[in-house]
């Protein structure tokens, strides 16, 4: 089968869609598939050979946010090279224009359409939520539900990687949604990682001994992942018992990351780590990762946290709680830094380390990127074959 990936939200530098894309190309291959990566660049074009598939990068605008990112900005362009490349089936991995794009496709291959993206938890929601019931900003932004209405007529798979996401798809009548959990790259995180020595030099970088509690967050640097919000619950935890953070990542709001950690001697900001193996023993080595944002699909950090043996702290909102809830995981409420400061004093009184070893039993159980690209391959097999590629 060959599949082309309209991927309007992959970032070559790095991010969690790279992370997916990168695994699915091997995963295409070793299930006998073709994977083509149709991805935006504000550059140039450029075919990147991976094996059997390919990421081609086609000419478009930076997005004006996040200059990491790019976006389609010509259909024209986009249908014609769907039409020279004859796939078997399409997929979208916005709710965005180029999922509209694709669906208006003139094509006959299935389409799916893979929700990595949630904007109402990441931008409505967040901005509203403090004044408004979720009820009463659904109502105002009932034209981007009509907006997904409408894919999911034009689609044939709406794929959630979280049952929640799925739960709230469903609620806002769109009738096309599976749940395919989304997992963790495998060989890389385990709890048998663990270096108390790595451990003992990053509190004592955060000015601690070793008999503080040392939590770990990771992600970029943006508005929906709330970093100042968990800086704040973590300073007032401090006050209480000792406790240390260390936040790995970059990103357009990295003026008030800064700011937020610039009076905590505690907190220590690190850059993104692109090597797999130094975030894996990184992640091990910690007490618990905590994470901010109630926008997460499926919250791959949390889930390569899990594999590592450590506890989760994280929101009741969004794709965070699953990798909590009956997993050894504590929640707070979303948005509130004081929950989360309440959460963290918790955890802190409540035996952190026999906390850890439950979490390190259950660390095999972490659903594998192997088992999700499994289902989901099963998944378009079973969809009507409407053109055979034509070699």
């Amino acid at each position: 089968m060959r599949i082309v990936d309209v991927c309007a939200l992959y970032a070559p530098r790095g991010g969690g869609v790279k992370t997916y894309v990168d695994y699915k190309l091997q995963a295409g291959a070793a299930a006998g598939h073709e994977i083509i990566i149709l991805a935006p660049s504000g550059s140039h074009q450029a075919v990147e050979a991976h094996g059997d598939g390919r990421i081609m990068m086609v000419p478009a605008r930076h997005f004006p946010l996040d200059r990491r990112y790019s976006y389609f900005d010509d259909e024209e362009r986009l249908h014609a090279m769907l039409d020279a490349l004859q796939p078997d089936l399409v997929e979208a991995a916005s709710p965005w224009a180029s999922a509209s794009m694709v669906a208006r496709w003139r094509g006959n291959a299935p389409r799916a359409l893979i929700m990595h993206a949630d904007p109402l938890s990441a931008y409505a929601y967040r901005w509203f939520g403090s004044v408004l019931r979720r009820e009463t900003i659904d109502r105002g932004f009932e034209w981007f539900w009509s907006h997904l209405r409408r894919l999911d007529q034009s689609f044939d798979l709406i794929v959630s990687a979280c049952d929640s996401l799925t739960q709230r798809l469903e609620s806002g009548r769109l009738e096309r949604v599976v749940t395919v959990p989304m997992g963790v790259e495998p060989g890389w995180f385990s709890p048998t990682r663990r270096n108390e020595r790595l451990r003992a030099r990053l509190l004592e970088r955060c000015g601690l001994g070793p008999d503080a509690t040392l939590l770990v967050g990771a992600g970029r640097h943006a508005p929906e992942k709330r970093w100042p919000m968990v800086i704040e619950a973590v300073t007032v935890a401090g006050y209480s018992r000792p406790v240390g953070l260390v936040l790995v990542g970059d990103g357009r709001d990295r003026a008030r990351v800064r700011r937020a950690a610039a009076n905590n001697p505690h907190i220590q900001l690190l850059a993104p780590i692109r090597d797999r193996a130094a975030l894996a023993e990184l992640l091990a080595s910690a007490d618990a990762l905590v994470h901010g944002s109630e926008a997460e699909t499926f919250c791959m950090i949390a889930a390569e946290a899990r594999a590592s043996g450590l506890p989760v702290i994280v929101p009741d909102e969004g794709g965070a709680p699953d990798q909590a809830r009956g997993r050894g995981g504590l929640l707070y409420k979303a948005g509130q830094a004081e929950s989360l400061a309440a959460t963290i004093l918790d955890f802190v009184r409540n035996d952190p380390e026999q906390q850890r070893r439950r979490s390190a039993a259950l660390a095999a159980s972490v659903t594998t990127m192997d088992d999700h690209f499994n289902q989901l391959f099963a998944l378009y097999a079973q969809l009507p074959s409407r053109q055979s590629h034509a070699a």
